[in-house]
């Protein structure tokens, strides 16, 4: 039996991957803090779907994994899942940037805990928003590749303070491998989507919106409604993940993403054509957009052995489903 850790194990993408891996059978060591505008839930208060005490090989802390790493000192972790982060959304990135910077000290508390404790394997997630802002602006965005972020010579000008710390973490990643031979690999996944996501993301919160607005005239998102995003299943980052992890051991990048952009309006036209209507999509000019396009290639996921297989149009019925 492998025994993981994951930080964060509370969160969207985390209780996602606390599941494939008990589902695994793996001992699973989930650390939380189930901090405020993160969408992390207490799995004591039930996680949307499925209940991790119903298996014996899972465990919680519910605490900062900072204090976590400094009072546990485990040494036998087969892999450590390094998911904790302050981020809730575009709101908080733009809103509440000196929060979201708390995730440099939450990187640095973890490398250190890595190096004293050696997990066999670190298995960390950046983000798309570590990648240069200059092409996905809407005059000339370009789907993004891995190697346009190039520590040795230029890392561009990532997504504010949340794109900084996550350029930070990877960095940190490189350098424990040629420090102090840590292997990692650090993913980046673009706009991760599933039904039990927290409304503060625009996947959700655009499905309730379609649903509750059914049989009228208009619907609305969140700024011109233009810009576009590359939606992938969290069920597809966990496979991704799952068949990727072990061919890295540098710190290196890969994408979790589908290669194709989908404006906000096409993604309002399609959930409410599942909901049985035709509204006209407008756009709101005062919420956050972000940058206008970003979508990531995958030549290198493909490489590797992984493809995205779920549509989107299969992921938002499932998502209206679920939420209806």
């Amino acid at each position: 039996m492998k025994k993981v850790l994951i930080t964060g194990g509370a969160g969207f993408v985390g209780r996602h991957f606390t599941k494939r891996l008990l589902d695994m059978g793996w001992e699973v060591h989930c650390v939380d803090l189930v901090a405020e505008h993160t969408g992390g839930i207490d799995p004591k208060k039930g996680w949307p779907l499925f209940d991790p005490f119903s298996y014996k090989n899972f465990k919680f802390y519910k605490e900062d994994c900072r204090a976590y790493f400094k009072r546990v000192g485990d040494t036998d972790f087969d892999y450590a899942f390094h998911l904790a982060a302050m981020v809730g959304g575009r709101l908080m990135i733009e809103n509440n940037p000196l929060a979201v910077a708390d995730d440099l000290s939450i990187d640095s508390e973890y490398w250190q805990w890595a190096k004293r404790c050696r997990p066999a394997k670190s298995i960390c997630f950046s983000s798309s928003a570590a990648y240069p802002i200059k092409h996905q602006k809407q005059k000339g965005y370009i789907l993004l590749k891995e190697d346009m972020i190039d520590f040795g010579e230029d890392i561009g000008m990532p997504d504010m303070s949340y794109g900084w710390a996550k350029l930070t973490c990877e960095y940190l990643a490189r350098l424990a491998y040629e420090k102090d031979g840590l292997k990692s690999v650090s993913y980046r996944p673009f706009s991760g989507y599933g039904e039990d996501q927290d409304m503060t993301y625009p996947f959700p919160s655009i499905c309730k919106r379609a649903i509750e607005n059914k049989g009228k005239k208009e619907l609305t998102v969140w700024g011109t409604g233009d810009q576009m995003r590359d939606f992938i299943h969290i069920s597809d980052c966990v496979e991704g993940v799952i068949k990727t992890m072990d061919k890295i051991e540098n710190g290196d990048a890969i994408n979790l993403s589908t290669g194709i952009f989908t404006s906000f309006k096409e993604f309002a036209k399609i959930a409410s054509g599942i909901c049985g209507y035709t509204p006209e999509i407008k756009g709101t000019s005062d919420k956050p957009e972000g940058v206008f396009a970003r979508g990531g290639d995958t030549a290198k996921q493909k490489a590797m052995g992984f493809e995205y297989t779920i549509p989107l149009k299969d992921g938002i019925k499932k998502a209206i489903d679920y939420l209806s």
